[in-house]
């Protein structure tokens, strides 16, 4: 199993310094039914609650490193206009964390929907590093990820910033990994293995100066943001109402 926290500091560079990697398969490829299903989440879809609105019978959420694959804010779409997403594209010798999941064919169909801007790729399973100790997916299966299409790819601007009601479902997802499966460092793994960060991020929290109110888990969330994104995170403005 490949150690965690590999990467020791942020990557902090310009999308212009990473290349774009094409997928080795096409976009939507078949779902062989008689095989187990699996689903990695490295975005929303690792927090249970957002992971369970598109596929409510799904299996537990195991932690898993997966190769060949970075994570970043780059991802736009017409769909939502205004932000900008977290994506993934392939790209050799990198690395990120994130969640894998089994499903039924149905939820794999219901989560295409959900990610209509994103193209489902298959994950070889020998890229997949269980975190977990004990467990292990089922070798036979089909993986997939749901990555980012040409297109849709575009750096943070000011009129599509990085947005914080977001950010907090990426980053409870990480907290509730690293406690569930007593995971120390999970979450920092997560900003870590995370590019594209950018001054263009807003706060779009409502009453943020009392945040727990609608997000349990701001201040956690705060704390670990401003620790390890303080050249960014001191510059986060306030979305104003209007």
């Amino acid at each position: 199993m490949p150690a965690m926290l590999r990467t020791a500091l942020l990557a902090l560079t310009s999308l212009a310094a990473f290349p774009t990697y094409a997928s080795d398969g096409g976009c939507g490829e078949p779902v062989d039914t008689e095989r187990p299903q699996y689903i990695i989440g490295y975005g929303s879809l690792m927090q249970d609650d957002s992971r369970a609105r598109t596929s409510p019978k799904a299996g537990p959420a195991h932690p898993v490193e997966v190769e060949g694959y970075r994570r970043g804010w780059f991802s736009r779409g017409a769909a939502r206009p205004g932000s900008t997403w977290l994506g993934v594209q392939s790209q050799p010798k990198s690395h990120l964390n994130g969640v894998i999941y089994q499903v039924a064919p149905a939820e794999v169909d219901a989560t295409d929907k959900r990610e209509s801007q994103y193209c489902r790729v298959s994950v070889a399973m020998s890229d997949v590093h269980p975190l977990e100790h004990g467990w292990a997916p089922d070798r036979d299966a089909q993986a997939w990820i749901y990555q980012s299409l040409p297109d849709s790819i575009a750096a943070p601007d000011s009129k599509n910033p990085i947005v914080q009601s977001y950010l907090d479902v990426f980053v409870s997802g990480c907290l509730e990994q690293e406690q569930r499966y007593g995971l120390p460092g999970f979450s920092l793994e997560c900003l870590a293995t995370t590019d594209g960060w950018s001054e263009h991020w807003v706060n779009d929290r409502i009453y943020p100066r009392r945040p727990s109110l609608y997000q349990p888990n701001a201040f956690q969330i705060d704390r670990l943001l401003s620790s390890r994104l303080s050249r960014y995170y001191s510059r986060v403005r306030i979305e104003s109402g209007g």
